[in-house]
């Protein structure tokens, strides 16, 4: 078993144990959040994003975020968030983490907020512009792109069905668009999910800082716009993206001292190199997770302390001179 499978929830595996103190933290306001509006059900209107109120109550475009009107949705917000924290925060630290929750979070909810006031504008249903939307499943799809991102080749086992990583956050847009069609009450939901996605890549292709390797996002092919979509549409899609890339963001970037493009372009096959370098750097940091593990249960196994055994030599060559 490869050592990054020890941190990939796997049926039968120990998946609930091991998470960091960054994410009990936020489950717990996340459980508090939800504790209050169902105590005190006014407060939504102050904290979930109700589009006409948010000019003067723009902290909405935060709260909204970290407020779970129900009860399966808290519960499946915070186990996500635990279980897929549990795999990012060792390699990125929980700074990174951090920021990362907080802007994918902020952008999402002003995409939210955007696209309602469109629909509002083209339809003319008030319903746009009060009902408040709110939830952390923009968040939790943009911590499967991280996985995606980070170890795009680790199987998961989904019960009977064992899929790569990559295709997590394709699924589950998939499943979220189908289910909208179905139960209309869930198109609440599909915005905050589907642009958490594109946030999140947004975000980790372009402007993560990575020190390590001295360049700003992820350039490679394999984290690319069409990776997420089956490889029959790629050369439909790589032209659009293309499109988009320059418009919004298109910029040659350089990182500090190094003179690597962002786009690779200058570097032949420098695609490759940061996909080997970012799979090489994710197994090290799970083979040291796990050798960690190992050693502290191996010194629990050790019977005599060595401070004795120390002692007993120390007397030993005493009692000789």
């Amino acid at each position: 078993m490869s050592a990054s499978a020890t941190l990939i929830p796997a049926a039968g595996g120990k998946s609930f144990t091991g998470f960091t103190k960054l994410c009990k933290g936020l489950a717990v306001i996340l459980f508090l959040a939800h504790i209050l509006v169902q105590l005190f059900p006014s407060s939504a209107g102050y904290l979930a994003l109700i589009p006409a109120r948010t000019i003067p109550f723009a902290w909405n475009l935060v709260t909204a975020g970290y407020i779970e009107q129900t009860i399966p949705g808290v519960i499946v917000s915070i186990v996500g968030l635990l279980l897929f924290g549990k795999v990012l925060e060792p390699l990125w630290g929980a700074k990174e983490l951090l920021k990362f929750i907080f802007i994918v979070n902020l952008s999402t909810s002003a995409c939210v907020f955007v696209t309602t006031i469109v629909l509002y504008y083209i339809t003319e249903e008030e319903s746009y512009l009060y009902t408040p939307l709110s939830g952390f499943y923009g968040v939790l799809s943009g911590l499967l792109v991280g996985i995606k991102q980070i170890l795009p080749d680790q199987e998961l086992n989904l019960f009977v069905l064992k899929i790569s990583a990559k295709w997590i956050p394709s699924i589950v847009a998939f499943i979220s668009v189908a289910v909208s069609f179905i139960l209309k009450e869930s198109m609440a939901y599909l915005p905050t999910i589907l642009f958490g996605i594109y946030m999140s890549w947004i975000y980790l292709r372009y402007f993560q800082k990575r020190l390590e390797v001295g360049l700003r996002g992820d350039p490679s092919d394999e984290f690319s716009f069409s990776s997420f979509f089956p490889g029959f549409l790629r050369p439909i899609l790589d032209p659009i993206a293309s499109i988009f890339h320059k418009l919004f963001c298109g910029r040659s970037a350089r990182s500090e001292g190094t003179g690597h493009a962002l786009d690779g372009s200058q570097f032949p096959g420098s695609d490759s190199i940061e996909a080997n370098r970012r799979r090489e750097r994710g197994q090290r940091a799970l083979e040291q997770r796990l050798a960690e593990k190992l050693a502290a249960v191996r010194s629990a196994e050790v019977t005599a302390p060595p401070s004795q055994q120390q002692q007993q030599l120390e007397n030993d060559a005493s009692d000789k001179v």
